[in-house]
């Protein structure tokens, strides 16, 4: 089955999305890799998606990728004795550690000692996804004096942003350490980490994971912004999470920091998801509203490695049609013809290595000669990032003997993953690599194609060759 798309495309399952024909139907229509989200389910659902999934892939013969999303700390207030409260601008309000005293209108607990130790007067407090505003006037160890800056409605146990402040908590809590195991005992091919505050958080779950996955670093604090290069360099790949990005920061600076975040991914060469509210509409509408489908196709046109569908296949009335869309909407942007000018003008300088160069050299040459595919021969997936990095006119075929790289290229811009056998020589993989993109139906006998690969075979990161073939 051949995508005739370079841009990915990311379904969350749920609810809506739990049986094999609805997901056998979200694979068809144009789903590359399935999430699943571990702040919703039990185990054993997630199981039996993930069952549902792979055999799916045994019949189709194609890989697919599969990510488990992590909840992440869930900072929360406590409970109110009288029920939902009221707070009026300039009203004074207090949190504090006591949780054995409900909450009224003029306090509440906020178990998280982690956040009064960050506090500093003038701090800024979002409550229940931005709706009320606090700001810190006083603060303790164990509290924090506040005047409220927006008010509103609010009820117990709502979410609590800190913009602009690093929290001392790790990104990894209790839950999501026994979700990162069974996740690792399933098999998932990437994992993604939320509340991402620093490099470090991300070095500390692959000294967990020890490279059984690879790791999707979500963006959704200003402190990851602040740290951005670095992070980017420490993970796998990079996942704009745009709702609690939206909370913490003004919504006008979303769209800026998304081309930001973007642009520096694509420079590393590091995949790029942009997430939440793609096709918002559709969780309840059989069809997007327009400017839904101009967000699709901005991230497209930047370039953008995939594009996720969240409550729209999980949990909503067309979880089929919202997939079907979205492949559509990539499609019909990718055929534009400013699309080629506006990935080729966003293009960065290729690093000073082999890998690099290689990449390169096969963009140019597969434009000159006009080959219908280059083919990347790899181990780890090295050679086809490396490749995917330069954005070529024409389908990668990432060839590896390796399903878990298979699947893990799923997610990655233009590539169209396939498990082959290991091969000994070049002259072998020169003439797998021929046979392949014919089987495959992206090249006729007598072609011409462009080979990268690394010499020796099955060593990760050593990507140095570059070879033109024919299609026999």
């Amino acid at each position: 089955m051949r995508r005739h798309r370079n841009a990915k495309i990311v379904a969350t399952l749920g609810p809506a999305s739990s049986t094999r024909s609805v997901i056998e139907a979200l694979f068809d229509a144009g789903a590359d890799v399935f999430r699943l989200n571990f702040s919703h389910g039990s185990h054993d659902d997630h199981q039996r998606r993930l069952d549902l999934i792979r055999a799916i892939e045994r019949e189709r013969g194609r890989p697919i990728g599969v990510l488990l999303d992590l909840q992440g700390p869930k900072l929360r207030i406590g409970t109110f004795a009288q029920g939902p409260i009221q707070l009026a601008e300039g009203a004074g309000f207090r949190l504090d550690l006591d949780t054995k005293t409900p909450g009224d209108a003029t306090r509440v607990p906020l178990p998280h000692p982690e956040i009064f130790a960050a506090l500093e007067p003038g701090a800024d407090l979002l409550l229940d996804d931005g709706r009320v505003h606090l700001r810190v006037e006083r603060h303790g160890r164990d509290f924090a004096e506040t005047r409220v800056v927006t008010g509103g409605h609010l009820s117990e146990r709502k979410g609590v942003n800190v913009p602009g402040v690093v929290l001392p908590l790790s990104a990894l809590t209790e839950k999501d350490r026994c979700d990162l195991d069974f996740g690792l005992t399933l098999g998932v091919d990437w994992i993604a980490l939320s509340f991402v505050q620093r490099p470090e958080d991300i070095a500390e779950i692959k000294e967990i994971v020890q490279g059984r996955a690879s790791i999707v670093a979500k963006l959704e604090k200003p402190s990851a912004i602040q740290s951005l290069a670095a992070i980017v360099e420490a993970s796998d790949a990079v996942m704009v999470a745009r709702g609690d990005l939206g909370v913490e920061m003004p919504a006008e600076q979303v769209p800026s920091l998304q081309k930001l975040i973007v642009r520096t991914c694509r420079q590393a060469g590091k995949p790029v998801i942009v997430a939440t509210q793609m096709l918002e509409s559709m969780v309840s509408a059989p069809v997007p509203t327009r400017a839904e489908a101009s967000d699709v196709a901005t991230a497209v046109y930047d370039g953008a490695d995939a594009v996720m569908l969240s409550a729209e296949s999980a949990s909503g009335k067309y979880p089929v049609e919202a997939v079907r869309m979205m492949d559509g909407i990539i499609a019909r942007t990718e055929a534009d013809e400013h699309y080629h000018q506006a990935i080729q003008a966003s293009h960065t300088a290729p690093r000073a290595e082999a890998a690099d160069a290689i990449g390169y050299a096969v963009r140019h040459v597969a434009r000159l000669l006009k080959v219908p595919a280059t083919v990347a021969y790899t181990s780890s997936g090295y050679s086809a990032l490396r490749m995917a990095r330069e954005r070529p006119q024409v389908p990668i075929l990432g060839m590896t003997p390796r399903v878990a790289t298979a699947r893990r290229l799923a997610l990655v811009w233009g590539v169209h993953s396939v498990l082959c056998h290991e091969v000994v020589d070049v002259p072998e993989m020169t003439d797998l690599a021929g046979l392949t993109a014919r089987r495959e139906g992206f090249g006729e006998v007598g072609q011409p194609i462009v080979i990268s690969a690394g010499l020796p075979f099955a060593v990760a990161g050593t990507t140095n060759l570059l070879r033109i073939a024919q299609v026999q």
